[in-house]
């Protein structure tokens, strides 16, 4: 047998048993945060003030009776994970804007807020504290 085929028999014999031996993998634990948050909280504000200062979404929240200064200070106002989920519906929204769906997510949030007593932005809502 020559040298090349000794050499070729040898490496696909350790080749195969080694193949028989258990692999080791480590893996540490993520916390939904982590996992459901790709983009930082600071661009996630971003995203949404920057959504905030167009002049069609500042237009369509006048129509509805709020100030685009006063929706910027609740957005301020938000925790973190709020304003994750806000940037996250901005960024579902198809091109060309689905502006209502936005309004009508940020008029949610401020109805949710105002009856939880947190603000008093709508004069209809009754805090239940």
């Amino acid at each position: 047998m020559n040298p090349f085929k000794r050499l070729t028999a040898s490496i696909l014999i350790a080749s195969t048993a080694l193949l028989g031996m258990p692999m080791v993998a480590q893996a540490g634990i993520v916390s939904s945060e982590q996992s459901f948050a790709p983009q930082t909280q600071t661009d996630a504000r971003a995203k949404v003030n920057a959504v905030l200062a167009r002049e069609d979404v500042r237009a369509g929240l006048a129509e509805r009776g709020l100030s685009a200064e006063l929706a910027q200070d609740r957005v301020k106002a938000m925790t973190d994970e709020e304003v994750a989920t806000l940037a996250g519906r901005i960024d579902q929204a198809p091109a060309g804007g689905d502006v209502l769906g936005l309004l009508f997510t940020v008029f949610i949030i401020l109805l949710v807020t105002d009856i939880l007593g947190l603000t008093k932005v709508y004069p209809f809502t009754r805090a239940i504290r």
